[in-house]
């Protein structure tokens, strides 16, 4: 199997629990946030959706500047919203991985903020750490779904909240 087989299959396989855990997430509490050091609801959810957007990002470019390029989220409202945005950057991050070369994976790719280098990898490297982000930021949402009572769906198996657990 392929670097690109395998990253599309993880693509996929993350992309179902993803879309199960935004699902979850409750009109109401989109301005709600556990600590004041922490994100919103819909901070953290929509980041969580626009992530599969940074498959086409590494893939179509050499670096994010943050000096240049300031982070400018999309304006997400509500859940149906949500799961659409979701799919519509899962769509597009698919569609471009699927066209991509082996080689072009082994391009380099920066994130960073002027001179300060947060990341200096290759595009399949930026890739991985892009499904990572995903994986990381969802247990976080986790998380705060848990704070508000609401059952979270299982990731790699079953949560606590399934029947048969």
């Amino acid at each position: 199997m392929s670097q690109i087989e395998m990253l599309l299959k993880e693509m996929d396989q993350e992309a179902k629990t993803t879309r199960n855990m935004l699902g979850r997430v409750p009109n109401d509490k989109y301005d709600w946030q556990p600590h004041e050091k922490s994100m919103t609801v819909r901070a953290l959810a929509t980041h969580i959706a626009e992530l599969p957007s940074w498959v086409t990002l590494a893939l179509t470019t050499e670096e994010l500047d943050f000096a240049t390029t300031p982070y400018q989220p999309v304006v997400i409202n509500d859940t149906a919203q949500l799961l659409d945005y979701f799919e519509r950057m899962l769509a597009d991050g698919k569609a471009h991985l699927e066209q991509a070369t082996e080689e072009q994976l082994e391009g380099r790719w920066v994130l960073r903020e002027g001179e300060q280098i947060y990341s200096d990898t290759s595009k399949g490297e930026m890739i991985r750490i892009s499904f990572s982000q995903i994986v990381h930021h969802r247990a976080q949402l986790g998380v705060y779904l848990r704070l508000l009572n609401i059952p979270i769906p299982g990731s790699y198996g079953p949560s606590a909240d399934e029947p048969g657990f």
